[in-house]
């Protein structure tokens, strides 16, 4: 058992109200002068601090508790046209010392790199953050998080079928970033995060079938109470008791939300300026032409209030905004960051994302399909016969090409409804086809950060046994 003290550290996140410290901001800045006393041109710190506690729990009895708490400092430098990045956890003056001189020294000596450096000052956030919401002050002890995992897991076991348990976790956390550049950027935000999970086993010996349930927010309020978790996961390992083979076949595929998300996320993939840039994405020659199904539409909303991935600026000070990046299944727009913006003569979409360890990069925040108009029961009253997938498996997606093929799980479609589970399938197809004939139906939930409602996909390739 891992550090159960709960002892706050002395200067404690959930202490403090601040968005970003003047502390942290003054901590950055000082890297800065010694920074461009050396020979930096330009340079950005950003300090990530967090803490967090969690348990572990299986058949009634407690597991682990894990208590972390970390202060991370990473500081780029900019000679010219060459950076370097170097981070740190110790914050004695010495440490910071000796990281400003590794930073410089390793940034002459890099190979150039001509679309490196800060982001456009205009671009920049003005003024205080946009309150997003992302902190809830409630800090959970020890004997909360046990009583939640213990609700979770006795919830799942209660379900008739269900006969053993992989475990039940229950887990709080605070953080805040604090980014400032050498232009004078500075400014912070504080997030929290609650969860709760459950996985159990139905069946006997070589019968058992395994599934899963978890709810994950920013706020404790809105956090899905472990007993539904605990229910869910139970009812949803028993369904797939006693599950049949099926023959090969060209069908229409439903994808559960719990997987529809997937690909959204190969999408956004694509259309990763990286990607775009190196000319190593299947999409790379699709901007303003119709690569999804006419109606739909894709947005990554980085403002959203308690999203799981919002920021009211992204890791080089750039504010965010909400952004359309599929309309009416055109696609309007690529995910860039400031280096890959330049590489392609274009302006960054407010994207990059980093840690303490590297250069920005462009990713996604609260990415999400948007909810069709049909219910998933009349998308499956639809179709004759085909799969509901509620398990993917393995990573057999080419994002050059765009082929796709992956172990799956789930359920036979019948005449309109739901007929039995099945299992070792694989099914596959071209990313390309999947996206033009994709209907979404109306469920949408943001539950993972990257979200999709439930969804059909026809004229898939489904390899049975």
């Amino acid at each position: 058992m891992t550090d159960t003290s709960e002892k706050p550290a002395a200067k404690s996140l959930t202490a403090s109200q601040d968005a970003a410290s003047d502390e942290a901001i003054a901590l950055l800045q000082s890297l800065f002068t010694r920074a461009k006393a050396q020979g930096a041109d330009a340079a950005d710190a950003l300090l990530g601090e967090s803490e967090s506690l969690g348990v572990s729990y299986r058949l009634g009895q407690l597991e682990d508790v894990n208590r972390s708490e970390s202060r991370d400092l990473g500081l780029r430098v900019i000679v010219g046209k060459k950076q370097a990045v170097v981070s740190t956890t110790d914050h004695s003056k010495a440490a910071l010392d000796a990281l400003v001189d590794r930073a410089v020294a390793m940034a002459k000596v890099a190979p150039d790199d001509p679309y490196c450096g800060l982001a456009d000052p205009d671009l920049l956030l003005k003024g205080e953050a946009p309150d997003l919401d992302t902190y809830d002050s409630h800090v959970l002890d020890t004997e909360a998080l046990i009583q939640m995992a213990a609700e979770a897991e006795d919830a799942a076991r209660a379900v008739d079928g269900v006969t053993n348990s992989e475990g039940a976790g229950a887990e709080w956390g605070a953080g805040r970033i604090t980014l400032a550049t050498s232009d004078g950027f500075a400014n912070g935000y504080k997030t929290s995060a609650f969860g709760v999970s459950v996985s159990v086993l139905a069946g006997e010996g070589v019968a058992m079938e395994r599934d899963y349930d978890y709810s994950s927010k920013r706020h404790l309020i809105d956090l899905d109470s472990p007993a539904d978790v605990g229910k869910r996961a139970g009812e949803r390992a028993v369904k797939r008791l006693n599950p049949k083979r099926v023959k090969t076949a060209q069908l229409p595929i439903v994808f559960d939300p719990r997987v529809s998300g997937g690909l959204v996320r190969h999408l956004a993939g694509a259309i990763n300026g990286q990607s775009i840039s190196r000319k190593s994405s299947f999409l790379r020659d699709r901007m303003d032409k119709q690569v999804f199904a006419k109606g739909v539409r894709i947005i990554d909303d980085p403002l959203r209030r308690r999203g799981l991935r919002s920021k009211p600026f992204d890791g080089e000070g750039v504010a965010t905004a909400k952004t359309m990046i599929v309309d009416d299944g055109t696609l309007k727009t690529w995910i860039l960051d400031t280096s890959t913006a330049r590489q392609l003569g274009l302006r960054t979409t407010g994207h990059a994302s980093r840690g303490t360890g590297a250069p920005p990069s462009p990713g996604t925040t609260n990415l999400y399909l948007e909810a069709g108009n049909q219910s998933p029961a009349d998308l499956i009253g639809q179709i004759k016969a085909g799969l509901y997938v509620t398990e993917l498996i393995g990573m057999g997606v080419n994002g050059v090409t765009g082929d796709y093929s992956r172990g799956a799980a789930g359920f036979w479609i019948e005449n309109g409804e739901i007929a039995y589970p099945v299992t070792e399938l694989t099914i596959a197809g071209a990313l390309m086809d999947m996206f033009l004939n994709i209907t979404p139906a109306d469920d949408l939930e943001f539950r993972y950060g990257t979200d999709a409602p439930t969804v059909v996909v026809e004229g898939m390739t489904i390899a049975g046994g």
